[in-house]
């Protein structure tokens, strides 16, 4: 059962008591709240429409609580739309947007948020390991998925087992640098994982991945990267400068399948160089986290 208590800790007693009288709140998945809107729930694959109606005070409550009474102490996460609390959990923002220079300097006025409960798997990688490790190497493999179909949960726990070693697959541990640009992979909270992602492994938070990797392969020397969601030309690039360091690569994109690779020309070099060796396909079709295939590319 996932560990609410962050999430309880930072939001108005009424809203709090109702949340704690709710059933399977064990899948609880998100809570949004706007203005002048019912409360909804997302409970597992459900959504329920509460009767409640979510109060400007009850924002600000829940704003104070989780800035530590400091607005101030969160803008820089502010800026990109979300804050992290303790636990990992993230909370997604809306509202006015103050732009300076063609980017968004903070968030002022803020209407509905969006409170995603952040939850590990642990475990959810060990069916795949056996794949993706061949003579204690790793190889360089991309999960490809749709929208909430758990693949940053499978990339956490494959960053465990890779960090931590695997005796049934004769992997020893290896070190990991993860470059966690939106802080959903370790889910760091004033810079410490709130995730486990393994003993072996680091974390830039909040930076972003072409950058990252450079930084990861100039001053950390690992053994394996990992990344989240590649899409850029400037994402692919430090991708290949990574392989031709020697570094392994597990990174993941939106998709439904590998020919979603083959449509899009920004990955048209990874494909050419032959860059990944598997891919693994996700899909929610008997559950988030349904493995479809694992192929060799």
């Amino acid at each position: 059962m996932v560990n609410i208590q962050d999430i309880i800790n930072i939001l108005p007693n009424h809203i709090r008591n109702m949340i704690n009288e709710i059933q399977h709140k064990d899948k609880l998945q998100e809570i949004r709240i706007k203005v002048n809107k019912p409360l909804i729930l997302g409970i597992g694959s459900k959504e329920i429409i509460t009767s409640y109606i979510a109060t400007l005070n009850d924002l600000t409550t829940i704003i104070q609580r989780m800035s530590n009474y400091s607005i101030y102490a969160v803008e820089e996460e502010l800026k990109q739309g979300y804050i992290t609390i303790k636990g990992g959990h993230r909370v997604g923002i809306c509202g006015n947007c103050v732009v300076e220079g063609n980017r968004v300097k903070t968030i002022r006025n803020i209407s509905s948020l969006n409170i995603r409960i952040c939850r590990e798997v642990k475990g959810c990688s060990n069916s795949i390991i056996k794949n993706i490790v061949k003579d204690n190497r790793v190889q360089n493999t991309i999960i490809i998925s749709p929208p909430k179909c758990g693949k940053t949960t499978l990339i956490r726990d494959i960053s465990r087992n890779l960090s931590n070693g695997n005796a049934e697959v004769n992997l020893t541990g290896k070190k990991v640098c993860i470059i966690d640009e939106r802080s959903e992979i370790a889910a760091c909270y004033n810079g410490v994982p709130q995730m486990d992602v393994g003993i072996r492994t680091d974390v830039l938070d909040n930076c972003p991945k072409n950058e990252g990797i450079m930084m990861a392969i100039r001053s950390m020397s690992p053994d394996v990267i990992v990344c989240d969601e590649i899409g850029t030309y400037a994402d692919i690039e430090s991708i290949i400068m990574a392989l031709n360091s020697g570094v392994s690569l597990i990174t993941t994109i939106h998709g439904y399948d590998i020919e979603d690779l083959y449509k899009r020309n920004v990955f048209k070099d990874i494909l050419s160089n032959y860059v990944f060796n598997y891919a693994v396909v996700l899909s929610s079709k008997n559950g988030v986290g349904t493995i479809e295939c694992i192929k060799k590319i």
